[in-house]
């Protein structure tokens, strides 16, 4: 993947946006079970109030509470509570919600910020608990002695006694309170002193069913509105990989093919066509795909994982082990999977280029493949083929239909493993039941978040695969490159060809093809190559465009060597017709207009009646209009290879090169053509491949090969009386009247 990181450059903004949305996202997700928490212990428990620090008091229960208190934390506690009398604003403006004040006042809790909330809360918590106990010990008088106090009379006002007591005592009997709520723990203390807050509320004359219905509102709504956020987050999250993983495979796919324009036939023998075209499509898809799922999950899961165990051991930090041994537990697992399925995804890339080249092979030479009856063993290629792709296929299929079930066995056994533990430490009012059941969420979002993470795991090798495939493809040089300071043709350009004793080996062989080639095809006259099946003839024309670069020796265009100039401006000024034809899907004149895009119908028409192929388009009903299917399927070989002369005619070059491209046309249409040409290209030079001597006679230059060397330059007479290989070549194609 990082040999292909500079392609994500120009979607960097869009991948940051991504990041700040899934933040948020996970934020929200994170959030959800802490107010499902409150909602469970706040407003079903408690009935809808919010910790310690209650809203309203009454003096007499401020007054109470101050005994509970040492005198600072007292005096902090009442300067945080302003007094509202009757008749006061304050005290009308609070009559409606709390209709059963005192006739004395109340207290109206001021604006304090969450430091002080948090700093008085457990004090005051503990100070509502001692306070109930106190009030339940004075409903029975006797039983003061279980605070170590002397019996007190019938009628005796317990509170009041408490006064008297000097600060030692009453803080002696505070600790002692103390001692009775030790075993809670803070927040288990602060719900149970919610209940007595909840009861000073009632005595004020607070509608309960309304203070916990809108606890209960406020905190879903809350809740409602994470979702929303959430939601639009995810969309949002899922345009933006969708479209950066589109532009990044759109980048991939126009890099690549790009690149492959530039290659040169020693690239294309290196790369097979069907390996270029897996590359360009199913390699590419494979990392559209990888980038989409890791925008969505790489940055996703690790937030929602981090925050989930930090937000966890907020709720309870003594089950922080049952999230470890799942984390572990999984990693097992995922590494397991990894070290198995690695292996299989190398290989399978591999193999759909072997589906792909029998696939390929077989459809181009159905008629080969028909013609010998050879469709069953085509069918057991394809087959052997096809099997070895999708059992490897199964094999990753069944190791990865693993991980799903154990994910699962681990999720739910984990829950119980809360269930069962929480359980016990809400009997033991050590933790509260909505605190349980964050924690379970919590640990069922980590878990996803490793298996989130597992998936990629699973998803990357073959990425990474696709991504050296992809990449070995961009980091290719080509052999046949322009030159850092190239030369120019001057403004009186000829068309000279000239080779000075070039030799020639393809790349990966042992031997030259071709051995001391020196030879020169001058303007206004057509310089013919002739020779025996595998002499090397296609080799010498290949040269002049840099389909290959000489091994040795020199290859010049007007006096200047090819390798001297930039291949775009050494190719304009030739016209090339390949040994097989081919046509582009379109129409016939899309594909002459090929050569020039801005070609007259006059200059096509033209072309198509020096090439002699005007009759048959005529026939046409479309005409210059009439369809080409994809690689000129529709039309008979001696009308492609027309066509292909045809459009390189168009082009008007001053070089010309014909490689063996009238081997399709009969002897007729051949002279004919050829006459034309000799009109139409008087001044250009014209260099011929054939193996018919019928073609060559007019040629003012022939050079005979026989396994790639020259035996032979001159006219046809010429090389009748002193070439023996031509001589052997001419009377095995025609008779002794037609070569006098």
């Amino acid at each position: 993947m990082k040999r292909l990181i500079r392609y994500f450059g120009p979607y960097l903004g869009l991948i940051l946006a991504a990041i700040a949305l899934l933040y948020g996202q996970a934020n929200c997700d994170l959030a959800l079970p802490d107010y499902m928490s409150r909602i469970v212990n706040v407003g079903i428990q408690q009935g809808g109030v919010e910790g310690a620090v209650p809203e309203a008091l009454s003096p007499a229960t401020m007054d109470r509470l101050g005994l509970f208190l040492d005198e600072t934390l007292a005096a902090r506690v009442a300067a945080d509570y302003e007094l509202a009398l009757p008749g006061s604003e304050l005290y009308k403006a609070k009559a409606g919600r709390y209709p059963a004040a005192p006739a004395e006042g109340l207290y109206i809790l001021r604006k304090i910020d969450k430091a002080e909330r948090a700093a008085i809360e457990p004090s005051l918590a503990k100070a509502f608990l001692g306070l109930a106990a106190i009030e339940k010990l004075a409903a029975d008088p006797r039983a003061a002695t279980a605070l170590g106090m002397p019996s007190l009379p019938e009628g005796s006002d317990l509170f009041a006694l408490l006064k008297q007591l000097p600060p030692a005592q009453r803080q002696a009997l505070g600790a002692r309170m103390d001692s009775r709520t030790a075993s809670l723990g803070p927040s288990m203390t602060i719900q149970a002193a919610a209940q007595e807050i909840k009861a000073e509320y009632l005595a004020l004359g607070i509608d309960e069913g309304a203070l916990q219905t809108a606890y209960m509102l406020r905190i879903g709504g809350m809740m409602l509105l994470l979702t929303l956020l959430g939601a639009v987050a995810t969309v949002l999250v899922g345009l933006i990989s969708a479209r950066v993983a589109a532009g990044f495979s759109r980048d991939l796919r126009t890099a690549v093919f790009t690149k492959v324009e530039g290659f040169s036939q020693r690239e294309f023998d290196t790369f097979s066509t069907a390996s270029l075209i897996t590359r360009t499509n199913n390699d590419v898809m494979q990392m559209q795909m990888v980038v989409v799922m890791f925008i969505r999950m790489v940055f996703y899961a690790p937030i929602i994982g981090i925050g989930g165990v930090i937000r966890a051991m907020a709720k309870d930090s003594s089950m922080w082990w049952v999230i470890a041994l799942a984390v572990g537990i999984i990693s097992l697992l995922i590494f397991g999977v990894f070290k198995v399925a690695l292996p299989r995804f190398r290989l399978m890339q591999k193999l759909t280029d072997r589906l792909n080249l029998v696939s390929r092979e077989s459809l181009s030479g159905m008629m080969v493949i028909r013609a010998f009856n050879m469709q069953e063993h085509e069918e057991a290629r394809f087959d052997g083929a096809n099997k070895d792709l999708t059992g490897n296929m199964l094999f990753i299929n069944r190791v990865m239909v693993v991980m799903m079930p154990v994910m699962m066995l681990v999720m739910n056994g984990v829950s119980l493993l809360i269930i069962w533990i929480g359980s016990h430490q809400v009997a033991q009012s050590a933790m509260q039941v909505g605190d349980m059941m964050a924690f379970m969420q919590y640990a069922m979002q980590i878990l996803v978040s490793f298996l989130m993470l597992s998936m990629m795991f699973i998803m990357l090798p073959r990425a990474e695969v696709s991504a050296n495939r992809i990449a070995d493809v961009l980091e290719t040089k080509p052999s046949v490159v322009d030159p850092a300071e190239p030369r120019n043709f001057g403004p009186d350009f000829k068309g000279t060809v000239e080779f000075r004793d070039v030799s020639f080996r393809y790349p990966g062989a042992e031997e030259d093809v071709l051995h001391g080639i020196s030879f020169t095809a001058r303007p206004g006259e057509t310089t013919a190559i002739i020779g025996a099946t595998g002499s090397g003839k296609s080799s010498i024309v290949g040269l002049i465009p840099r389909f290959y670069d000489v091994t040795a020796g020199a290859l010049l265009v007007d006096g200047i060597d090819v390798r001297e100039l930039r291949q775009a401006e050494l190719r304009d000024r030739i016209g090339y017709v390949p040994q097989k034809a081919s046509l582009f899907s379109g129409t016939i004149g899309s594909n002459l207009r090929y050569a020039e895009e801005g070609a007259s119908p006059e200059a096509l028409e033209g072309a198509l009646r020096i090439a002699q192929a005007a009759e048959f388009v005529a026939s046409k009903p479309e005409g210059l209009e009439a369809p080409i299917s994809q690689g000129g399927a529709n039309v008979s070989g001696g009308q492609k290879q027309r066509l292909s002369i045809a459009r390189a005619l168009v082009k008007r070059p001053p070089i010309y090169i014909f490689d063996d491209s009238f081997s399709a046309l009969d002897f007729k249409t051949d002279a004919a053509l050829r006459q034309a040409l000799k009109d139409e290209t008087g001044g250009s030079t014209v260099i011929i491949v054939t193996q018919r001597v019928s073609t060559v006679r007019a040629a003012e230059q022939i050079v005979v090969l026989d396994e790639g060397q020259i035996v032979g330059i001159g006219t046809h007479e010429r090389l009748m009386e002193s070439c023996e290989t031509y001589r052997e070549i001419a009377t095995s194609q025609l008779s002794e009247e037609e070569l006098r």
